[in-house]
């Protein structure tokens, strides 16, 4: 409890008014976390109202047991937002009035050096948002082309020396088994000429392995493209993102919703004959400076909202 008690929910004022909260909707967190936001939310609930949340890692999957288990409004399914429409399936839901998707990696994650993803703290080198899923870094790592590799850095991570960073992992790998972050670390800072300043050299690198072994930009599409689905009209979605990868494509993706598809501009078609599905809400929203200056991991939060129209 002291854990999920010390996790600070990023914007939630915000999304509590993105979301137009009703004392009888249904809501989902998609991504519970340590369940700040799923919190806030039930406090807005009257008995009628529920909460559906999701998450991958079996260890947020234990908190909202432990702390909700006692709330008949409150569900939790351990997956990826992406298998959004078979979870509500099965709590026989197929319309809510709200969606909140908080995307990347919870402040827990980061902190425990164990699951391998904070270049601050050595510890293994896995990644996975789910530890018993899937294959970890240090596996990939092990195995994989330098070429692929350079190319998961540049596309993902947006590193500019990609292939210098590839070069080194796979010369070190050949001496001894990359198997530690430290060790990941040390690799890249040494094969980086220079990086941003406050910026550890191993950033990019380290968010580009994160999020291609957690397919995180893959399940993103496929979890917005499920969300229109299941949002009534007036029904509210609102993603917030910390990195310019997944805030392009919730961009892109609201602004083509908004305009009713991918159509040739010249296309003769009436307002009335699009097919347009959403409204961007506002402009994008960023953390103030309290916010900021009490929780610094808040500084590249980004919240875009959008409301079902059709």
């Amino acid at each position: 409890m002291a854990e999920a008690l010390a996790h600070r929910p990023v914007l939630l004022q915000e999304v509590l008014e993105a979301l137009m909260m009703k004392a009888d909707g249904i809501y989902v967190d998609g991504t519970f976390g340590r369940g700040g936001h799923s919190r806030a939310i039930l406090q807005c609930l009257g008995p009628q109202g529920r909460l559906i949340a999701i998450d991958k890692d079996p260890a947020a999957i234990e908190v909202g047991r432990n702390e909700f288990s006692a709330d008949r409004r409150f569900s939790i399914h351990r997956g990826s937002f992406a298998m959004l429409e078979r979870m509500l399936g099965q709590e026989g839901v197929n319309k809510v009035d709200g969606i909140l998707l908080d995307l990347g990696v919870s402040s827990p994650q980061l902190d425990d050096p164990n699951r391998g993803f904070s270049f601050y703290h050595d510890g293994p080198l896995d990644m996975r948002m789910d530890p018993e899923s899937g294959r970890g870094a240090a596996e990939w790592l092990a195995r994989a082309p330098e070429q692929e590799i350079a190319q998961i850095l540049k596309e993902y991570g947006e590193e500019r020396y990609a292939k210098r960073v590839a070069r080194a992992i796979v010369k070190a790998r050949r001496e001894a088994p990359i198997v530690t972050t430290g060790k990941l670390a040390e690799i890249v800072a040494a094969a980086n000429p220079r990086w941003e300043p406050g910026k550890h050299p191993a950033t990019r690198s380290f968010q580009a392995i994160r999020i291609f072994i957690n397919r995180e930009l893959d399940d993103l599409r496929s979890g917005l493209e499920q969300a229109v689905e299941l949002l009534p009209k007036g029904g509210r979605l609102a993603v917030i993102s910390f990195h310019s990868l997944e805030d392009r494509i919730v961009k892109r993706f609201m602004q083509r919703e908004a305009r009713g598809g991918d159509l040739p501009p010249d296309l003769p078609l009436t307002q009335a004959q699009l097919a347009v599905r959403l409204r961007p809400v506002g402009k994008a929203i960023r953390a103030g400076a309290q916010e900021v200056e009490q929780n610094p991991r808040a500084r590249s939060a980004m919240l875009r909202v959008a409301e079902r129209v059709s």
